[in-house]
């Protein structure tokens, strides 16, 4: 079974790191919670403000778990999307060889 690892990334306002800090805190406690998928959010070295979260999926029928998204889950992206730079994420998906 090939593993998954998902990654969104996106520019944080500057103004608003503060308020991303605390809700990365709430982020991580509800994947740890709902889904028990290994969940990380990294800082790029040499860009401040500018994150990536990155999902480790054990096979690709865990990854398309994800897009059923809870109500908690859909509330704490709405909340990120407004303490983003232009509102843009970007997806990478990646595969594992087998």
């Amino acid at each position: 079974m090939a593993k998954v690892i998902f990654t969104i990334s996106y520019d944080v306002n500057p103004e608003k790191r503060e308020d991303y800090l605390a809700l990365t805190q709430a982020m991580k406690e509800h994947f740890a919670q709902s889904n028990g998928k290994e969940y990380s959010i990294y800082e790029h070295k040499g860009k401040k403000n500018s994150f990536s979260e990155v999902f480790v999926f054990k096979s690709m029928e865990e990854y398309d778990q994800l897009e059923d998204q809870d109500e908690r889950m859909a509330q704490l992206v709405q909340q990120l999307e407004t303490l983003l730079v232009d509102g843009k994420m970007r997806y990478t998906t990646l595969i594992e060889l087998e």
